[in-house]
């Protein structure tokens, strides 16, 4: 007789055994990534030296890929994973503290710091490959220091979007521009056979030169800095499309896009610049094949908006190719200036003496792209950060996602 609502239990059935991950050799990921900084001078001098140094770069590397934004948040890691840390660094006299994290940071050549981080880069896209490589601007708001009447810190980066991976960063020099800088940028990277994006600030005759002479094509956003060009651009367009482009050569696309409470659709329209006749000075951007019009319409719970742009680019006159390029930009954008502000707070950051502010800027690009590559679990950035940060295993997991397999 049965009582109540209760059941007899079937017999339970044995669970299937899980899968385990391969074991992680901690030892071994921890030599590689030491190796890519073994050619980091040490800038302190002998006397009073108690920390190792390759000691100190790798717990603020830890400490930052695990979302620490500042000399503090490094020391609080080095603290609460001090058992585990020894395991795998020699930290002879324990863990440092803030002042020593801010003070060698602050005299490390950012220059030597970025040679390490390429080399390491190189390895990844060596093994990935990489195809649009935008290249935009970013001021850390919270550098600037009124009373030394030193200006906030600007960085050109180089990103891929595809791979969400940072290829490079330049810093502005004080009293200068993006202008300068793009060139520098260029030479550290091996753009041969890639499309570089650009926006207003870097659409400069000498600056697409360069970009040809390596080989490679550019997508550059053609504006108000450029006025005689683009207004007889934009006047060339509306007659154009007055007449439908009737009898006009030209390639076209458009794609309709929805997605967080949002929808826009683009149209593009890609014309080779023989076609448009004597534009002012075409005949000077070295490699110029197209000019393209790109037509957006944003619909919000709200409100519609409407954005008409022009490009110049060296690419054949396919509409998707290009398109696909000048929406790839917008990476730069979503993926890593973002983020960086979000989820670890750059634009609040106080580090601005010394080298300070543009060592802790790489270390924090180097972090996302770490996490970028690490795709065993789909989390956000930040959901992932957390996880390094209380997790030495998945700390492994994220360092070991970065070396070539």
């Amino acid at each position: 007789m049965t009582k109540g609502f209760i059941s007899t239990p079937e017999p339970s059935k044995p669970k299937a055994k899980e899968s385990l991950p391969p074991a992680i050799d901690a030892e071994s990921i921890q030599q590689q990534w030491q190796e890519h900084f073994a050619g980091l001078q040490d800038p302190r001098g002998r006397q009073g030296v108690e920390h190792p140094f390759l000691s100190i770069v790798m717990i603020a590397i830890l400490a930052v890929i695990g979302g620490a934004s500042g000399w503090e948040d490094i020391e609080t890691y080095g603290e609460s994973h001090e058992a585990w840390l020894s395991t795998l660094l020699s930290l002879p006299n324990g863990v440092p503290k803030a002042d020593t994290y801010r003070r060698l940071f602050e005299r490390m050549n950012p220059d030597a710091l970025e040679r390490c981080f390429l080399s390491w880069v190189q390895q990844i896209v060596e093994t990935s490959g990489t195809q649009v490589i935008p290249i935009d601007g970013k001021t850390l708001k919270g550098s600037y220091d009124r009373n030394a009447k030193q200006s906030a810190l600007h960085v050109v980066s180089a990103w891929s979007s595809e791979h969400r991976l940072l290829l490079g960063q330049v810093k502005v020099a004080c009293k200068s521009n993006e202008i300068t800088a793009i060139p520098a940028l260029l030479k550290l990277l091996d753009i041969s056979g890639c499309i570089i994006t650009l926006d207003a600030m870097g659409t400069q005759k000498e600056i697409a030169r360069e970009i040809i002479g390596y080989k490679a094509d550019y997508v550059l956003c053609l504006k108000a800095n450029h006025p005689t060009l683009a207004a007889e651009v934009k006047a060339w367009f509306e007659q154009a499309e007055a007449l439908n482009f009737e009898g006009i050569e030209h390639s076209y696309e458009q794609r309709v896009e929805s997605g967080h409470h949002r929808r826009e659709h683009r149209q593009v329209w890609a014309v080779p610049v023989a076609v448009m006749g004597n534009l002012h000075q075409s005949d000077q951007w070295e490699g110029l094949n197209t000019i393209v019009m790109v037509k957006r319409v944003r619909t919000l719970w709200n409100k519609t908006t409407q954005q008409v742009s022009f490009y110049l680019t060296s690419l054949p006159s396919d509409a998707a190719q290009i398109g696909r390029a000048i929406r790839t930009h917008w990476g730069i954008e979503n993926q890593l200036h973002w983020v960086l502000d979000v989820t670890w707070g750059e634009d609040h950051s106080r580090i601005r003496r010394g080298h300070g502010g543009e060592n802790i800027a790489l270390l924090r690009r180097l972090a996302i792209s770490l996490l970028n590559q690490e795709t065993s679990r789909k989390r956000s950035l930040k959901q992932k950060a957390k996880r390094a940060s209380m997790s030495p295993d998945y700390m492994l997991t994220v360092l070991a996602a970065g070396l070539p397999t």
